[in-house]
């Protein structure tokens, strides 16, 4: 099997907004926090370190960002300092009212049923993610989608 080149997860949306509304919403934590992780420790700032806290599951993180281009392109690193991976955001404004945001990431280790479940995490997490922005940024809803993903009493 090959999965040299299928080491990453990857989840994209059309957000009805314009680009520097949707880019602010994954670089400030006070409106992230709607559809994503409950608190962040300050906007995302290139070459800073920043806290994501996820407070339903008792779980924090630190986030590391390589690259911010305004209303263009973001990227993280994160997770433990032995598998930490790279996340990158991707916005492209189709009209001035429309922006494409593709979510990218990549770095998995271990063996391949290991990158596997990681690859299937990360791609259905971003894809509840994209949708609880979609949700959140054009209709103002907050779908909860991240605390219900793990409900008390599931095994």
């Amino acid at each position: 099997m090959k999965t040299e080149n299928n080491k990453f997860a990857k989840a994209e949306m059309l957000i009805r907004k314009p680009v520097s509304e949707v880019f602010q919403a994954f670089i400030d934590p006070e409106i992230t926090s709607k559809f994503w992780f409950t608190k962040g420790s300050g906007k995302l700032e290139q070459d800073k370190k920043t806290e994501w806290t996820w407070e339903m599951y008792g779980f924090s993180l630190t986030v590391t960002t390589h690259v911010l281009q305004e209303n263009k392109k973001i990227v993280i690193e994160w997770g433990n300092p032995e598998e930490s991976t790279l996340v990158e955001w991707i916005f492209t404004a189709l009209n001035e009212n429309e922006t494409f945001v593709s979510i990218t990431n990549s770095g998995f280790k271990g063996d391949t049923d290991k990158i596997i479940d990681q690859v299937r995490n990360s791609t259905e997490g971003f894809t509840l993610v994209l949708a609880g922005a979609k949700a959140y940024l054009e209709h103002h809803l907050l779908l909860n989608l991240i605390l219900d993903r793990f409900p008390k009493g599931l095994a």
